[in-house]
């Protein structure tokens, strides 16, 4: 090992890599993303196979309507977090297999209820109702599941990357314009939001920015590409482990910042900077190296991670316990570490 993984207080990856039917997920990505074996691989198959049988995936298809929906028919936003949205998102981040036919069917359900005439997905299918944190997670999601050839995806990639550099759309303030922002939800090029009084939000830049990081380098169009160098330049603009950018409505920088969790919703937190940045081959970039250090700081005498930020209680399944030792966060640590080695 050598530069941060030099740091670690011992290996993780063999509590990573044993099976685990609670978090079976976990097994299959580190063989995926930490190990890199080839897609053919047995034994990469064989952990793909697993996290449809038991953890977290089953309970959540459990809970899915035949027709492909959760909770409710329709779009599905809310309720937090259990609507068809969240759901799409957490079978993504879980490691679920797209080609599973209930998996599909949810995707499918977001493509015809969330995507708007514009070709960005929204909370409701309207225009007006498009917000970059949830277009990120859920793009990003599709993306997981081995939707980015379908061009309804490749279309809200495609207004998701717009809607940075500003390509195409009319200022919020053009009312006739056929295509333009929206004072309710992204009003402005540049990450601006509602949510965030109007000023850049630096959770949808994250969420955008994990998006277009998994969208392959040799099929980035111009306008993915020119997205990208804005929210590089964006998230560089502060030090990302102090995370002080702007606050629409606060003094400080939400906590939330600084506490690693996982499945991740519409918060996020600094590792995800990190897994951002580093993703994109910003991994030996010195603007990152207090971001590293807190992350570091973080592990335990076995360089495990805890889990610091939860939606149990709020979801169909809970995934890990809050203050314990967590393989996600931990695996996620070791995406970083790996891409910044």
């Amino acid at each position: 090992m050598t530069n941060w993984m030099e740091k670690l207080n011992d290996d993780p990856l063999p509590w990573l890599l044993e099976a685990d039917p609670e978090n079976p997920g976990v097994r299959y990505l580190a063989f995926k993303d930490l190990l890199k074996l080839p897609e053919h691989d047995p034994k990469l198959q064989e952990a793909h196979k697993a996290v449809m049988k038991s953890g977290p995936i089953p309970v959540i298809l459990e809970n899915q309507d035949q027709a492909g929906w959760w909770d409710r028919p329709g779009s599905g936003y809310y309720p937090k977090y259990t609507g068809t949205v969240w759901s799409v998102t957490f079978l993504g981040q879980l490691g679920a297999d797209g080609d599973d036919p209930r998996v599909r069917a949810g995707c499918e359900q977001i493509l015809k209820h969330h995507q708007a005439p514009c070709g960005g997905l929204s909370f409701d299918g309207k225009n007006s109702g498009m917000i970059q944190c949830m277009q990120g997670n859920l793009c990003a999601a599709m993306i997981d599941l081995g939707l980015l050839d379908d061009e309804r995806v490749k279309e809200a990639i495609d207004w998701l990357a717009r809607s940075v550099t500003r390509e195409g759309i009319a200022p919020a303030e053009q009312r006739k314009a056929e295509v333009r922002y929206y004072r309710s939800g992204n009003s402005a090029p540049g990450f601006n939001c509602s949510a965030n009084d109007h000023q850049p939000c630096a959770w949808g830049a994250v969420k955008t920015m994990l998006a277009l990081s998994k969208v392959p380098e040799d099929r980035r169009t111009n306008a993915i590409q020119d997205a990208i160098e804005v929210g590089v330049e964006f998230l560089f603009s502060r030090d990302p482990a102090s995370a002080d950018y702007p606050m629409g409505y606060s003094e400080k920088p939400n906590r939330s910042w600084f506490k690693f969790g996982y499945p991740i919703g519409y918060v996020t937190d600094v590792l995800q900077i990190l897994e951002v940045l580093t993703a994109l081959g910003y991994g030996g970039d010195p603007r990152l190296e207090n971001a590293c250090e807190l992350l570091l700081s973080k592990q335990d005498e076995q360089g495990r991670w805890k889990l610091e930020y939860t939606y149990n209680g709020k979801t169909w399944v809970e995934v890990e316990e809050r203050g314990k030792p967590s393989k996600w966060v931990t695996l996620r640590a070791m995406r970083v570490l790996k891409e910044s080695d």
